[in-house]
Protein backbone atom coordinates (compact mmCIF):
# COMPACT_ATOMS: atom_id res chain seq x y z
CA UNK A 1 0.00 0.00 0.00
CA UNK A 2 1.49 3.38 -0.46
CA UNK A 3 1.00 6.37 2.19
CA UNK A 4 -1.68 8.01 0.24
CA UNK A 5 -4.30 4.78 0.53
CA UNK A 6 -3.52 3.39 4.07
CA UNK A 7 -6.37 5.06 5.54
CA UNK A 8 -8.36 3.27 2.70
CA UNK A 9 -6.56 0.15 3.53
CA UNK A 10 -7.23 0.34 7.13
CA UNK A 11 -11.13 0.90 6.36
CA UNK A 12 -11.27 -1.65 4.55
CA UNK A 13 -9.56 -4.49 6.51
CA UNK A 14 -12.24 -3.00 9.57
CA UNK A 15 -15.07 -3.14 7.11
CA UNK A 16 -13.86 -6.88 5.98
CA UNK A 17 -13.58 -8.06 9.78
CA UNK A 18 -9.92 -8.03 9.92
CA UNK A 19 -9.21 -4.87 11.97
CA UNK A 20 -5.30 -4.07 12.28
CA UNK A 21 -4.75 -6.31 9.44
CA UNK A 22 -0.81 -5.87 8.75
CA UNK A 23 0.36 -4.50 5.38
CA UNK A 24 3.30 -3.21 3.82
CA UNK A 25 3.58 0.45 3.31
CA UNK A 26 5.25 2.37 0.68
CA UNK A 27 5.53 5.90 -0.59
CA UNK A 28 3.42 7.53 -2.51
CA UNK A 29 3.50 8.04 -5.90
CA UNK A 30 5.13 5.01 -7.68
CA UNK A 31 3.81 5.98 -10.77
CA UNK A 32 6.72 8.74 -11.28
CA UNK A 33 9.54 6.56 -9.12
CA UNK A 34 13.14 5.98 -11.28
CA UNK A 35 13.62 2.39 -11.40
CA UNK A 36 16.53 2.60 -8.67
CA UNK A 37 13.29 3.93 -6.19
CA UNK A 38 11.20 1.33 -7.22
CA UNK A 39 14.31 -1.09 -6.57
CA UNK A 40 14.25 0.60 -3.19
CA UNK A 41 10.90 0.25 -2.73
CA UNK A 42 10.81 -3.49 -3.13
CA UNK A 43 13.33 -3.96 -1.03
CA UNK A 44 11.33 -2.28 1.62
CA UNK A 45 8.43 -4.05 0.92
CA UNK A 46 10.51 -7.50 1.48
CA UNK A 47 12.13 -6.17 4.91
CA UNK A 48 8.42 -5.26 6.42
CA UNK A 49 6.99 -8.57 4.72
CA UNK A 50 9.39 -10.37 6.39
CA UNK A 51 8.44 -8.44 9.61
CA UNK A 52 4.82 -9.00 9.09
CA UNK A 53 5.02 -12.58 8.51
CA UNK A 54 7.19 -13.72 11.39
CA UNK A 55 4.21 -12.32 13.90
CA UNK A 56 1.77 -14.29 12.29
Amino acid sequence: MTTRFVSAAELMSRVLGMPGYGFAVIAHPVSSATDDGLADMARATVEQMRRLLALG
